[in-house]
Formats: structure tokens, sequence, C-alpha cells
């Protein structure tokens, strides 16, 4: 029993929900006051190394996520049991967490191989990757600002293949997907927050990311959006110290173990 059951499907919820919660979580980062001294870069920082303004930022997110509802409603469609059945049936709670979590690292996986070749590929970084790294800063509206066939082949296709080996239903899809927007968005918000449980519970977090978007740490750290696996296996993992800088806020600096 969820709390939208009866009012509508768990396709709809599925396809939509994701984007709701993205913006109402990034929203919230948003109209937060400055917080200085949790902020990982100044706000000066941000406004001379982010070379695209906000507005252009919001239509770029709108616009992926538009295509990711257009595949996501097709996904559902077509792998839906409800209109067999009725009403779908539901795995156990212990399922479902495992599918979760089987979800996680396939995402992981695929996330981490195409961008990684997207940053080897000059011609794909230039023409197509790049457009994420124009904010050297990151905030939390940013997290989906892609190229449109990034957004697509990273994150959509990702989504649909997780989806899709895990073998979970859209129900179970409304909790995951949710949790990675929010786990994404949190990535890209460019504070530390005391007790934010992200920072807690993840290796692969706002300061891990944020040595990604900066020039010494770009083929580094290419795990998204929850565990640094692969970058550890494969030699791309940049370890980096949290140091407190005097003016105030964070800074996320090369360990020097």
């Amino acid at each position: 029993m969820v709390f939208w059951e009866g009012y509508v499907s768990d396709e709809v919820m599925g396809t939509f929900a994701p984007i709701v919660v993205y913006w109402l979580y990034a929203g919230f980062f948003q109209l937060l006051p400055p917080l200085d001294n949790y902020r990982l870069h100044t706000r000066k920082e941000e406004d001379a190394k982010n070379s695209v303004p906000l507005s252009s930022v919001i239509k770029g997110v709108l616009l992926q996520q538009l295509v990711q509802a257009v595949v996501a409603h097709i996904l559902f469609l077509v792998t839906s049991e409800t209109g067999l059945v009725g009403t779908e049936v539901q795995p156990s709670i212990l399922i479902q967490l495992v599918q979760i979590i089987i979800a996680m690292f396939v995402m992981d996986t695929w996330q981490y191989f195409v961008h990684r070749y997207m940053h080897i590929n000059k011609f794909l970084y230039r023409h197509i990757h790049s457009q994420h790294h124009k904010l050297v800063v990151p905030y939390a509206i940013g997290a989906l600002y892609n190229h449109p066939l990034e957004g697509l082949l990273l994150d959509t296709v990702g989504g649909a293949i997780s989806f899709l080996v895990s073998g979970m239903t859209a129900r179970t899809a409304v909790i995951f997907f949710c949790f990675a927007v929010v786990k994404t968005v949190d990535d890209h918000c460019g504070l530390w927050l005391p007790g934010n449980l992200f920072h807690l519970f993840f290796q692969n977090n706002t300061a891990y990311h944020d040595i990604h978007h900066q020039l010494h740490g770009l083929k580094y750290n290419f795990s998204q959006p929850f565990f640094p696996i692969w970058d550890k296996i494969l030699g791309t993992y940049m370890a980096y110290d949290l140091v407190k800088r005097p003016e105030g806020g964070f800074e996320a600096r090369l360990s020097k173990d």
C-alpha cells in the first residue's frame, strides 16, 4: 500500500515523481541562505568559473527530463503487467531491497564506463560532455544539466537498463529513481552540511564529485551516483582531504596520503 494508490498508477508515478522530486530538492538548495561556512567553493568562484547562466541550465534540465519522461512512459507500458491481472503483484520488501541494490550497481557500472569514455574520446568530450563541465562549480539545479545526447545515453538509458536488469516493478522503480535523483542532486549541491546522511554512508558524495569537476580531477572520480567501486578497481580513484578555509567553508584538496 502506497499513498498514491487509488489516485494515479505506479507507471504514471514512476514517470513524473522523479521530476517533481528533482525540482523540490534542488529548489530547496536554491532557496537556502548563502551558508558560506559550509560551501566547497565561494560564491565569487561560482560566478567567475561557471560559463553558463542559470536560465540556460534550467532549460537544459527540463529538456532532459522531457526525454526521460517519454522513455520512462514507454518502458512502463511495455513491461507493465497491470493490464493482465488488474493489479500487479508486488514482491516482498526483502526482494525489493535486493532489486534496488542490483539496480544501483547496474547504474553505477553503466554510468562509469559511458562517463569515462566521454572523457577519453576527445570528440565526445568537446561536443557533448563538456556541456556539463561548464559548471566548474557545481550546484544543485545543475545536476542534470547535460547535452541532450548525454542525458539520453548516460541517465535515461542507464536508468532503463537498471530497471530491466533488476526486474523491479514500476512501484519499486518509483522509490529507486526518486532516491537516485536525490542522491545526484546532493552530489552537485556544493555544500558540506553537518549531519548529511549521504556524506556519512557514501564515499561517492558531494566532495568526491566536486573533485571531478575541477581541472586536476577531470580524469578521476568518474563513478556516479552511488559507489566509487569502479574508480578504485580501475585506478581512477582520487582521494581527497576536506580542509577548512580560513575565510569560511571547505575545500576538497588532493590527499597527501
